[in-house]
């Protein structure tokens, strides 16, 4: 009951400090121009989207700082807290400044797969044709990951950003091995008799891979006004229940933590939204997800604490194999989210709606965790 007490008034102090620092930061992100462009908007050719330019961005940024704010002054422990909030920011770092390049930065150049291979064989130099060569399969590299995203040209590109979730999966990986004891390198299964698996060094490529998936899975699904930050709570939600049962006052303390700062936010996010999430919040808190579940030792249940999350990013993999492996559409537009608009859904019905599923998804994840 002491848990379940601390953390709900940490919930609840969270939320109020959120409510208060919302209506600032939208001002400011307002005063310094900080908006979703025009367009960008009209390349996605739906009339909802157009209407959401000049909403400002980044509004991600209040659950990131409120909770880096409380729990480094009241729920600060070496042991448990600090590579969460550590790889949270850091993923949050990289988020901002994909948002602030890509309202305010120049476009890129980068060179595509034929122009370096041309490079590679004409180039004056010897030196340059051989540096060329070098590259030339990572240029290829790039190309096949560039088909994942939706980059308008002057932000972090995905090869980029994927080398970056590279490292924070791999500062995760680096805690539970070496930090976190024995016991966390099991892999928990529900209604296992042995305590879980042990699958030895293969676990720190599966942590890497759950990191960088959820990170963007999460980025994928902030595309709807409230979608994001409503999904977000059931999944920490899910979680604060499980650190409940394990007893890990910390785990509890930051869960509620986040939970109440994105109530704070969806509350201002909800359609229409007063401002948006961002790859600052959306990498963020995609990030902190999936490490909090690492940690608390659910990676199995990971899928349903951010089920709409995952169905949301296998759209877009399903999408882009269909439309370049066989030539058609399977989705009017993916994510999953803008092929139920495209049919004339309802933004708020189709919100809705995912909430509630996710919703269902958590309450079974949680019961499997029990067991």
């Amino acid at each position: 009951m002491a848990i379940i007490s601390q953390s709900i008034l940490f919930l609840l102090i969270s939320a109020l400090l959120g409510f208060l620092c919302a209506p600032v930061l939208r001002q400011v992100l307002i005063k310094y121009r900080v908006v979703r462009e025009a367009k960008i908007e009209d390349k996605l050719g739906h009339e909802t989207r157009i209407n959401k330019a000049g909403t400002p961005v980044m509004g991600g940024l209040l659950v990131i700082l409120v909770t880096a704010f409380i729990t480094v002054l009241f729920n600060w422990d070496r042991s448990f807290s600090w590579v969460p909030i550590g790889v949270m920011l850091f993923s949050a770092a990289l988020g901002g400044v994909d948002d602030l390049l890509n309202i305010f930065g120049r476009k890129r150049r980068i060179r595509s797969v034929t122009l370096v291979k041309t490079l590679s064989k004409v180039h004056k130099g010897l030196w340059g044709r051989l540096w060329y060569k070098i590259v030339l399969p990572f240029a290829r590299i790039r190309g096949y990951l560039k088909l994942l995203g939706s980059n308008p040209g002057k932000g972090i590109q995905v090869h980029e950003k994927l080398f970056l979730q590279f490292l924070a999966g791999l500062a995760t990986a680096w805690w539970l091995f070496f930090k976190l004891g024995p016991q966390w390198k099991l892999v928990w299964l529900p209604f296992s008799q042995n305590g879980g698996l042990d699958i030895g060094w293969l676990l720190i490529p599966i942590i890497i891979l759950i990191v960088m998936a959820t990170a963007n899975a999460v980025n994928l699904a902030d595309g709807l006004d409230g979608l994001a930050g409503g999904t977000l709570i059931s999944g920490f939600g899910g979680l604060l229940i499980i650190s409940w049962f394990q007893g890990n006052t910390v785990f509890a303390v930051l869960n509620a933590t986040v939970i109440g700062a994105l109530l704070a936010y969806t509350y201002f996010n909800i359609k229409p939204a007063r401002f948006q999430m961002g790859d600052v919040g959306s990498l963020g808190l995609g990030t902190l997800l999936a490490v909090m579940t690492i940690a608390q030792n659910r990676i199995i249940i990971l899928p349903l604490l951010g089920f709409i999350f995952f169905v949301e990013l296998f759209s877009v993999i399903i999408q882009v194999i269909a439309r370049h492996g066989f030539g058609k559409r399977l989705f009017l537009m993916a994510p999953l989210h803008h092929h139920f608009e495209l049919k004339g859904w309802p933004e708020e019905k189709i919100v809705a709606r995912f909430w509630i599923l996710n919703g269902l998804a958590v309450a079974l994840g949680v019961w499997l965790s029990l067991h």
